[in-house]
């Protein structure tokens, strides 16, 4: 369930979580509503019923985009590749097959990878096998960026409008595998292109999505359930140099999205938004980007600014005409599936994480 809070009181949380030396808000939960409006925000519906340009792209005359062309085409297939394995949830053979692919993949196209393992504790008891795939793109740069995601599946389905859904898995072709695949495209994008001086650390963070289900009574929610790849990465610290800043992508596939600034990036990392979203202007997408707040997500990018201390901020879409939820109509549905998978939102991110490398 989603716990809200008016704007009046965002001060308020906001410095109770930051005098906390642990998270206590709970993940992948919105704080807030919408506080502005952009005069360059295209109207959306529940459905995905987006008014953005067919190609995806906006028609602007100030986009001076750089860096090579995202291929959505690409995206997509790596999306789909993810969730030919099925859900990619924690302890299954789908989960370690998939993982096996991914560390291949980032290998192909030239990236030292690392596997950082753990035992984590679920929030019931259960041992999680956890790995967290980290991918260097130029390993010997002392500048890097981080490009981050998680890879897994959430075990249930308990925001679906039917309950006997509630404790089947997600496929999770949005909620975990499209942001994965833009990071993939992107190495393979770095790794033909050759020009990019800059170093970047892309990880795949595990374990994130096995927070207390909504349907559990027996335990209280206070945000730790979740995120726990990121959190064992923040405080573990795995490379020897840390990046600049990070860019998390969570849910970055979705018919109809459009990425407010989120309200969490804000308070940690204000500039880094600023920069990202002036970069999707700078490559056309500046209709997914608008210049409005949609709410504060605690989700893997808090760990990483709290215990690892990199700026890092979240892209993450935010529904405010959806009442089925706020992250869009499939999170946590048996429905997030390929058919819900959007070309043009993955252009649109993918091309705008480009822009952001290439501007540096």
């Amino acid at each position: 369930s989603r716990k809200r809070v008016s704007y009046q009181l965002f001060r308020i949380e906001w410095e109770r979580i930051r005098k906390q030396s642990t998270m206590k808000t709970n993940i992948k939960i919105i704080f807030g509503c919408l506080l502005a409006v952009s005069l360059a925000t295209v109207a959306y519906g529940c459905k995905g019923k987006a008014s953005n340009s067919d190609n995806g792209a906006d028609t602007v005359a100030t986009a001076k985009p750089v860096g090579p062309s995202f291929n959505a085409d690409s995206a997509y297939a790596f999306t789909a590749a993810q969730c030919d394995f099925g859900p990619r949830v924690m302890n299954s053979a789908a989960h370690d097959k998939c993982g096996k692919w991914i560390v291949e993949k980032f290998k192909e196209y030239g990236c030292e990878v690392q596997e950082q393992k753990a035992d984590l504790k679920a929030y019931d008891g259960t041992v999680l096998k956890s790995t967290n795939i980290i991918a260097r793109f130029n390993p010997e740069a002392k500048k890097r960026i981080l490009i981050c995601a998680h890879w897994d599946s959430r075990p249930w389905a308990d925001n679906d409008p039917d309950s006997t859904n509630h404790k089947k898995p997600v496929m999770a072709a949005n909620d975990g595998a499209s942001g994965v695949a833009v990071m993939l495209e992107l190495a393979r994008q770095l790794q033909a292109d050759k020009k990019l001086k800059v170093g970047v650390d892309f990880v795949c963070f595990d374990a994130e999505d096995w927070g207390i289900p909504r349907w559990e009574t027996r335990y209280q929610d206070d945000g730790d359930s979740w995120a726990l790849g990121a959190q064992y990465y923040a405080k573990n610290f795995p490379t020897p140099v840390k990046p600049e800043f990070g860019i998390l992508l969570d849910m970055v596939g979705g018919e109809g999205a459009q990425f407010y600034r989120e309200g969490m990036s804000v308070q940690f990392a204000s500039d880094v938004v600023n920069r990202v979203w002036e970069a999707a202007k700078g490559a056309g997408f500046g209709s997914y980007f608008p210049d409005a707040v949609g709410g504060m997500v605690t989700d893997d990018h808090v760990p990483v600014n709290q215990f690892a201390g990199i700026p890092t901020i979240d892209i993450i879409p935010y529904y405010p005409d959806c009442q089925q939820s706020s992250f869009g109509p499939t999170w946590h549905t048996v429905n997030d599936t390929m058919e819900h998978i959007d070309k043009n939102t993955l252009l649109a991110v993918g091309q705008t994480v480009i822009q952001v490398l290439y501007t540096l």
